[in-house]
């Protein structure tokens, strides 16, 4: 049987079980995990994992052996000469630490692991290979080239630059064995070779503070190569690096004109090798196709200006200027471990619309965000121009008011050559219409397709229920999620703004996580957000800190710590913490000899319960929504919560004398939370529906008011709100959970499918295809209005998972998975599944007024606690066979009201009579 190597954190392995009997071995469906490229990493130490496979119960891992080689052959002999781990007793298979000899720069890497079970031991795996990166600052052969000046194509005022294009022809004299790229080109670049794009990667490298680090691609190009004459070209366009708004240099950080410096490291089958590195003699101009390229306003091609072969050898460049040696932009280089950008999707049209003065309006039924690729013929210097937009106007034109400032905005200039087809290169738009004008001869659905771009990775998590309103809004989670990945979590796509705000994503992440593979997307966010911080602790609300935006409040940068706790929870990787744990210390110790008053009150707030809806849909007609209502309850409670997660994360990282620090800080201001926020009447702060969810979730009420508090909650979201929430962003995060946890998941099912305002149903009913901004998205005044936002989702998809599917991890990523769904009068089917690092689990569950069905899907190597609900044992069956004659099943508790059981892996079908 033949496996794939997959990775995950680093890198990750499928391994086939096979029983030492007969038991038949099968291999799950094959996908990446996580790190989309194994070339390039420069991890000293990388993180080795596997799946396992099988048809029998309860497979579970009692040893592992792993083999490390410098090459395939040594491999091939069972030769570990980087590393033979031995047999070694462990139930682990994901983040084994390679313990092994020193690896090199570009070094290959060749592995493979047998797995020892319960059921038998596996065969060796199928061998793997990684490649090592650059691991110092001198394997960098060549030096940082471009233009650090501006040039009559360019327009300083609206901040845009033309794209720079830079050319090399070189030879390679000898056939080529291996020849790798290895790029750093900024702001975006696009890699050429003989012409022919290298990778599919697009809006390319991940953005960051380039002061702080800065991100290479590495890019095999050996089937690029063969021997004799080459060139190669590099197309710069200005990204993040020259910022899109250059008025504001109070407010927007900018780094300079685009550079780049890229080496390609050639091995001949000789054994010779070479490296092309950048230097003076490569040639440039700006005087391209690309006249200008903003992330906010859009791109400009004039294709008469094309250079036809420019990126093939014999192009005369003799007018193209040599390149200029530039000054480094100063960040420390890193490989890009996290996915890079891949339209991952094409839209089709539903309609087009001619209007008058020969414009068109196309509709792609979907808000999505990245751009048109467009189809056209027409007469040399015609001018196409498309517009973007999320709405229009009652009138059938676009909306574009609540762009703001932005443009969004392509131009194509027509070359006049037959057929010609075309799509920007760097810069991308959040719509769902686009207006065409200058369109020569007749528009039709044809000859547009939409190009749904966003960071690559995979789809890891499935739900379908009874309830049509609630697929929707996983839907439309969905859509939203995926449009403002960019490298980073941004706000939004389509107005001038898209940053990667901290307070937009603190349990909003979370839920991500059940969607997509995006552990390593967030690894790389968690790594801007602790190279924003300052030397003396402060974390910023934007991170990477492209907005000079330096609050000092709780909530915003509070994420840091709820992000970092999300990935070690869903995918168990330690070393996540142990990093950054001394940047979060420095922070909390920062907020607290600051912020906290003589009551021992965090008095330092920004924002508020941001976006709290207004009491009435015509109540907020017209009305700004960008108003600040800072809360010293919220900061208070956000710290104590953060402070007992310190607490755990000492403990967790080997730091278990700051426990008690922690613990007691905690303790202290419990006590005066209490005494300066709980009125006797039975609520806290001002009673609103986020004060008293707060309290409740973060354990600051007192046992004896509990009841008290929950009946206060209920009373505000069933009779105050007629069923419908009143939380902000921060509020949000909170409710669905924890009304659950107070045994009123019946109020938090009428609040998820709600159609009347304010709701995520309203949305949907009002045509949101993707998750509003606010929730009167519909009536409030478009200065802050996206139509394409992700931080009112909240809790909620995390809900869907856990509380509706039953799917929740209890202990190291998913080994231990927690399986308790609540049974809601109204809902009765849920079928969801999430494709953890061990392998896929399902929940699958039906029910009617005599019967619950129930089909678990449980993978190799982990274990399952499940809930079922059920009057005693009699009344619930496996298989058809009762759970006391199941040998696979083992009863933990009966009390009369839900049997809890455990099982191992494998596929189980239950049958309970209601």
């Amino acid at each position: 049987m033949k496996l794939k190597p997959v990775i995950f954190i680093l890198l990750m392995l499928f391994v086939a079980l096979q029983h030492q009997a007969q038991a038949k071995v099968s291999v799950y469906d094959l996908r990446t995990e996580l790190l989309v490229n194994p070339v390039g990493i420069d991890v000293s130490a990388p993180r080795l994992g596997w799946k396992l496979s099988g048809d029998e119960r309860a497979i579970e891992q009692t040893a592992y052996h792993i083999l490390v080689a410098s090459s395939k052959d040594k491999l091939d002999q069972n030769i570990g000469d980087l590393w033979d781990s031995g047999r070694q007793n462990s139930n682990n298979s994901i983040h084994v630490i390679y313990q092994g000899k020193a690896l090199k720069s570009r070094e290959e890497v060749f592995w493979k692991v047998k797995v020892y079970t319960n059921k038998g031991e596996s065969a060796w795996s199928e061998n793997a290979i990684w490649t090592m990166g650059l691991l110092n600052y001198k394997d960098w052969a060549g030096r940082w080239i471009g233009f650090d000046r501006y040039f009559p194509s360019d327009s300083e005022e609206e901040g845009k630059l033309s794209a720079r294009y830079f050319r090399k022809e070189f030879n390679t004299p000898k056939k080529v064995k291996k020849a790798t790229a290895y790029i750093m080109g900024l702001g975006l670049y696009e890699l050429y070779i003989d012409g022919k794009k290298v990778g599919d990667q697009v809006l390319a490298p991940s953005p960051t503070d380039y002061t702080k680090n800065i991100k290479y691609n590495v890019l095999d190009v050996t089937n690029f190569l063969k021997e004799g004459k080459h060139a190669i070209g590099v197309i710069l366009g200005n990204g993040r690096f020259y910022a899109m708004r250059q008025a504001k240099p109070y407010k927007v950080k900018t780094f300079g004109f685009p550079k780049m410096q890229v080496q390609v490291m050639v091995i001949y089958e000789d054994g010779s090798s070479e490296t092309l590195k950048t230097d003076d003699s490569w040639k440039g101009t700006s005087n391209g196709p690309i006249t200008a390229s903003n992330e906010y306003d859009g791109e400009n091609y004039d294709a008469r200006k094309e250079f036809k072969g420019w990126a093939n050898v014999g192009f005369d460049d003799k007018k193209w200027l040599n390149a200029d040696y530039v000054q480094e932009p100063g960040g420390d280089y890193e490989a890009q471990l996290n996915g890079n950008m891949k339209v991952m999707q094409d839209i089709v049209p539903v309609s087009i619309v001619k209007k008058a003065e020969g414009k068109y309006i196309i509709d792609f039924g979907q808000n999505f965000s990245g751009w048109v690729k467009m189809r056209v013929s027409g007469t040399s210097g015609s001018k196409v121009t498309l517009r973007f937009a999320e709405s229009l106007q009652d009138n059938g034109e676009l909306f574009t008011t609540n762009l703001r400032d932005a443009k969004a905005t392509d131009n194509y200039i027509l070359k006049g050559e037959g057929t010609e087809e075309w799509e920007p290169r760097f810069t991308y738009h959040g719509f769902r219409y686009v207006e065409v004008s200058g369109y020569p001869g007749v528009a039709s659905k044809a000859n547009f397709t939409g190009r749904l771009v966003y960071d690559d990775m995979q789809n890891v998590g499935t739900f379908v229920s009874s309830n049509p309103l609630l697929n929707q809004i996983h839907k439309n989670a969905w859509w939203g999620i995926a449009s403002n990945y960019k490298g980073m979590p941004i706000d939004c796509p389509q107005r001038n703004e898209r940053q990667p705000w901290l307070g937009d994503r603190p349990v909003s992440a979370y839920g991500e996580n059940f969607l997509f593979d995006n552990a390593n997307f967030y690894i790389k966010w968690l790594e801007d957000i602790r190279l924003s911080q300052k030397e003396d602790g402060a974390i910023p609300d934007v991170a990477p800190a492209f907005w000079r935006y330096y609050s000092d409040n709780i909530s915003w940068p509070g994420t840091y710590l709820f992000v970092a706790d999300m990935l070690y929870q869903q995918t168990g990787d330690l070393r996540i913490l142990q990093k950054h744990y001394p940047a979060m210390k420095k922070w909390m110790d920062y907020m607290q000899s600051r912020y906290i008053d003589k009551d021992g009150i965090i008095t330092k707030d920004s924002y508020g319960d941001w976006c709290f809806p207004p009491v009435t849909i015509e109540a907020g007609r017209g009305q700004i929504a960008d108003k600040k209502y800072p809360s010293a309850l919220i900061s208070s409670s956000y710290y104590y919560h953060l402070l007992h997660t310190m607490a755990r994360f000492s403990m967790l990282t080997g730091n278990g004398k700051d426990q008690s620090y922690f613990l007691d800080q905690a303790a202290k201001m419990r006590t005066d939370f209490n005494k300066k926020f709980y009125n006797k009447a039975g609520f806290y702060g001002t009673n609103s529906l986020t004060d008293n969810l707060l309290a409740m979730y973060f354990g600051l009420v007192e046992d004896a008011n509990k009841e008290k508090l929950a009946n206060r909650i209920v009373e505000i979201v069933e009779k105050e709100n007629k069923g419908h929430l009143s939380t902000g962003v921060i509020g949000t995060q909170w409710i669905m959970r924890t009304l659950t946890d107070m045994g009123r998941v019946d109020l938090a099912y009428k609040i998820a499918t709600n159609k009347t305002y304010p709701s995520w149903g309203y949305m949907v009913e009002n045509g949101a295809t993707t998750i509003w901004e606010l929730w009167n998205g519909n009536t409030a005044h478009p200065k802050m209005n996206s139509q394409n936002h992700v931080m009112m989702l909240g809790d909620l998809l995390v809900w869907f998972y856990e509380n509706l599917a039953g799917i929740k991890s209890k202990e190291n990523a998913f080994q231990t998975i927690v399986m308790k769904p609540e049974m809601i009068t109204g809902l009765d089917h849920v079928n969801a599944s999430y494709n953890s690092l061990y392998g896929k689990i399902e929940s699958n569950w039906t029910k009617n007024k005599s019967a619950l069905e129930w089909r678990i899907a449980v993978p190799a190597n982990a274990k399952a606690q499940v809930y079922l609900s059920a009057k005693d044992l009699s009344s619930v069956t496996e298989n058809n066979k009762k759970l006391k004659d199941n040998k696979d099943i083992k009863v933990l508790s009966d009390d009369g009201k839900k049997v809890l059981i455990e099982i191992g892996s494998g596929i189980y079908q239950f049958k309970t009579k209601l």
